[in-house]
């Protein structure tokens, strides 16, 4: 599992949790000032050991960024979760995060006026649920993360999201 955070967006920053051997992207959290406090919680949030993402996980790799503290470092030690830090200058490292940073902000950041923190967190939540249920993924053999049942005979509907940014077609019956 990988946390990185997407930064560059106005004056927020989006922490996210992905998952390797899914490819599945979690949003951790979305503020305008990250504190050490803050990612503390963050730590104890992915860690909770009933729904917490990093549920049965053992290692977190996580990239240079001085929010990383020892505390948040410890909170995730104490449920045996090793985290790793990533060499310095080093992005090919952390490829799938990269890729999926990539993605949103060519896909849908870039191509948006974002007009305030409940904005952003509803474009960030509804890319996520396109790259989650309807997006394609070359390493996953083009198939979906978490894909739509689908039905073999039925009508060919194009379903929009974000204002038709992002679109896909699937059957319905």
């Amino acid at each position: 599992v990988e946390v990185h955070t997407l930064g560059g967006l106005t004056k927020y920053m989006v922490l996210f949790v992905i998952d390797y051997a899914t490819r599945k992207v979690e949003i951790a959290g979305i503020i305008s000032q990250a504190d050490g406090k803050w990612m503390a919680q963050m730590a104890r949030n992915l860690s909770d050991p009933f729904d917490g993402f990093l549920k049965n996980k053992r290692y977190l790799i996580h990239d240079r960024d001085p929010l990383f503290t020892q505390q948040f470092s410890d909170i995730l030690g104490a449920v045996d979760i090793t985290t790793i830090k990533v060499s310095p200058r080093s992005p090919n490292m952390t490829p799938f995060a990269e890729r999926f940073v990539r993605s949103i902000k060519s896909e849908c950041l870039d191509k948006m006026i974002i007009f305030g923190e409940s904005h952003l967190r509803y474009c960030v939540e509804q890319y996520c649920n396109y790259y989650h249920h309807r997006r394609p993924h070359q390493g996953l053999d083009n198939n979906m993360i978490e894909p739509w049942p689908q039905i073999k005979d039925g009508k060919m509907v194009l379903e929009q999201q974000l204002g038709g940014l992002l679109k896909s077609y699937r059957r319905v019956a």
